[in-house]
Formats: C-alpha cells, structure tokens, sequence
C-alpha cells in the first residue's frame, strides 16, 4: 500500500512551508527516518523524514511551492507492499486534521498568479466554509457565492476571501473575475465547516487581468520562500490584529555609563561583549511580571496569559528575518541573558537553529536601534500581544531641573494588541521599564 506524507508543522503557529530542495527522486528508496526534503518556513529550515520505509512513487509538490501544514507532498510504497499510490480524496470527503491544522490536499502544480475570483453562481451541491471564511465575508460584505475557491475541490479559504478586500472589495454582480499577478500562497483553516445553500446567478462575463508594469532598466526580483512567508504574516498580522502604538523617552545616561565601565572586565572574564540589549530585556522582563496581561495573547473567544517569559528578539541576515526565542528570561541574569542573546543570533546566521529555538515566545523585544533607528512602529509578532522596538542611544540637551544637560536618551515604541490590551496598562508597562532602566547604576548585578 502507498503512504501519504504530509507537510509537518514545524513549529509553533507555523500554518505553512516551502519545498525548497527534495533529496529523493521518484523510483528511489528510502528507509524509515530518512531525509526526503529540505522545508523552509518563517521560523527554521528543517528536513522532513520518512515515517516508513520504501520506495518513492510520486512527488506530489514540485520545488518550490509553498503549502498548507498537513498537505499532501509525496507517497511512498511501503517494502513489500503491492498497488500503486492511493488516490486523492474527493472535496467532499470529510477532513482527518492535525493538531490545530486540518489535513487537505493541494493540486499537484501552481501557477505563478492566483485568481481572484468573483463568479456567478450554478445550481449544485451545498458548499462548505470554515468559520474563518464565513466570519470575514460577513464582516466586508463578501457573497461567498460568488466566489470561486481556489483550494482543494474548488473549496473557498481564507486567502480567497481575503484577496478579494485586497483588491478593493466585491465588484458588482456583472464583474465576475479579477486575476492579480501574485505568489501562490496556502491557507490554513480550522476544521470545523458549515453549511451554506448556493443559490443561482447569471453566467460569467470575461476576466480582466491587473498587471504591475516594468518598465525598461527595472530590475525583477524573485520572491524567495523565506520572503513570501515573511511578507504573509506580516499581512495576517496587520490585517488580524488591530494594532495600536505608544512610545516613552527614557534618560539612560547612567546605564551608559555602567556599561562602559563595565564592558572591558565583563569581556575578559565572559569572553562576550557586553552590549545594551540584555539591559533592555532584562527590564521588559521584570515589567511583564507586574503586568503579566501584556505577556498574553488572543485566541478569538477568550485571553490566555502565558505563565512563561519567554522573549523573542529579532534577528537580520543578507536575506531574511529571523525571530528566536530565549526560553524563561525572567530566570536569568543579565550575564545569562547576554549569553543567550550571543548564542542565538550567532547560530541564526550561521543557519543551525532548531525547531525549539524559535517557538514559544510570548513578547518580542526589536533592537532597530542597532542600525541607527529612532523611532519605529513594529508589527506585532503574532500570536503575541505586543512588542517592543529599542531605538538608538543618542545625546540630546535636555531639561533637567530648569536646566539644560546633554543627556543619553533613548525612545521605546509599543505596538499592541487592541483587541488584547489598552493604553492605560500598555502606559503603566512602559513607564516600569523606563523606571527600571533610568535606575540602572553601580549597584546593578550582572551575575
């Protein structure tokens, strides 16, 4: 018999990968447990192991192609078994799910562009939408009925309607198709499917094609998977998550000042340079334990605040932007936390982290500043409630009791969640953290 091997989640809030290399061919074998394909996603490149051993029938998603979690990618006929691969399911064969993410099947190929369309409506079986796609076309006045899906059996997702508010909303029932030239890009619904009668509409008139001009000397440049996945959750997270912004100056002339007594005895006894961001993460950590609501996050009907401190910091590349995580902040010092801000970012860009270094996080703190930046509004790392970018130290006069002083200052900017918190707390937060660091001085411990 033939075995289905389906895209893994390979990490937390993962919703999908891109088949970046495949390392078998069909007609080859493999052994349980060996690599069959390179996977990239927002979070870690990983290589995808066989759960059993055989020999290779077919590869259902070509290099290249980015699918939903639980999406069929290849079969493999298992040693001494007879037939050939199992067949795909019809549309409307009831889903088996993973945890969180249903198990669907994509078509075998992508077209560079994907359709939006808006299409009359024929006489047929009930259609089936996942909550998510019945609650956004309520909220923008979307007729699913007109809407032709472009997932598994024609089934409408989430993309779908989304792309539609996209492109300005819902044309009239007369124009009936839009095609935007864009990355195929799969989408993640929850399992659960009502029901919905299909009424009947006109037939179709032409589609009309929107196309991006390039003009001469322009230079073209191809969308990599890590791009296209980055640029997707940024967008789900704007679009998801209504986002708020404060920001609060802070005088830290006296941590500049420990700090560079401190950074020549620190480094020769720790070997590590000791930089400014483990200051910063140390305060935001000892805030969130008095305000544990920012350390939260929204799942639709009710608030969960996470027990764990667990803070992601971003970290650039040549190509892309990674975002992983120091696991228990609130239990480390500022020495641990500079030890664990240096180990991640220096085997981020050194390509080996692993699946447990970037999940988990429950707040994220963003050093801009470390490229000059002074004032920012980050987009929030999702599922999380806020985070919080670090600007650039830079001196400034300053009034200070009547009188002007040249001061170290830095601001701190906020994005949060409105649906999760307010500005009165996301206020009380910043202000613990200014407070926090504005108090840094010879008595702070390092160790």
């Amino acid at each position: 018999m033939a075995t289905k091997v389906l895209m893994p989640q390979l990490g937390e809030s993962v919703t999908e990968g891109t088949i970046s290399k495949w390392l078998v061919n069909v007609g080859d074998t493999v052994k349980k447990y060996d690599s069959l394909a390179e996977v990239t996603t927002d979070k870690v490149n990983a290589e995808v192991p066989s759960t059993v051993s055989g020999r290779v029938t077919e590869i259902v998603v070509p290099e290249g192609e980015t699918v939903a979690v639980g999406t069929l990618i290849l079969y493999i006929e298992e040693s001494g078994a007879e037939g050939g691969a199992v067949a795909v399911a019809p549309a409307s064969t009831p889903e088996t799910t993973a945890p969180q993410v249903p198990v669907t099947e994509q078509p075998k190929a992508a077209t560079p562009a994907v359709s939006i369309q808006q299409a009359p409506v024929v006489d047929g079986p009930k259609q089936r939408y996942s909550p998510a796609v019945v609650m956004l076309s309520q909220q923008h006045g979307i007729d699913l009925s007109r809407v032709v899906g472009t997932g598994a059996g024609g089934r409408i997702t989430r993309k779908d309607v989304q792309a539609i508010i996209d492109a300005g909303g819902q044309k009239p029932a007369e124009t009936v198709k839009e095609t935007v030239a864009q990355a195929p890009v799969a989408a993640v619904e929850q399992s659960t499917v009502v029901s919905t009668p299909t009424p009947s509409a006109p037939a179709s008139t032409p589609a009309v094609s929107v196309d991006i001009p390039v003009a001469s000397g322009d230079q073209v440049v191809p969308v990599t998977s890590i791009r296209r996945t980055i640029a997707n959750r940024m967008v789900q997270s704007k679009h998801e998550a209504p986002h708020a912004w404060t920001m609060v100056e802070v005088d830290v002339t006296n941590l500049v000042n420990f700090r560079n007594q401190a950074k020549g005895e620190f480094a020769k006894k720790e070997g590590l340079n000791l930089t400014f961001l483990p200051f910063f993460i140390k305060a935001v950590v000892e805030a969130l334990k008095e305000y544990p609501m920012i350390n939260s996050t929204w799942a639709h009907d009710k608030i969960i605040v996470k027990k764990d401190i667990n803070i992601s910091i971003a970290v650039a590349t040549e190509d892309a932007l990674y975002v992983p995580v120091i696991k228990h902040a609130d239990q480390k010092s500022i020495l641990g936390i500079a030890k664990a801000v240096d180990d991640l970012a220096a085997r981020t860009r050194a390509g080996k982290l692993t699946m447990d270094d970037m999940t988990g996080g429950t707040f994220t703190v963003n050093n801009t500043g470390s490229f000059g930046s002074v004032l920012s509004q980050p987009i929030i790392n999702a599922p999380q409630a806020a985070i919080l970018s670090v600007e650039s130290i830079v001196k400034r006069p300053v009034v200070i009791n009547d009188m002007i002083a040249v001061r170290s200052m830095v601001n701190l900017c906020m994005s949060l969640d409105h649906r999760v918190l307010d500005g009165l707390i996301c206020g009380r937060f910043l202000q613990s953290v200014k407070q926090k660091l504005e108090n840094v001085g010879p008595d702070t411990k390092l160790y």
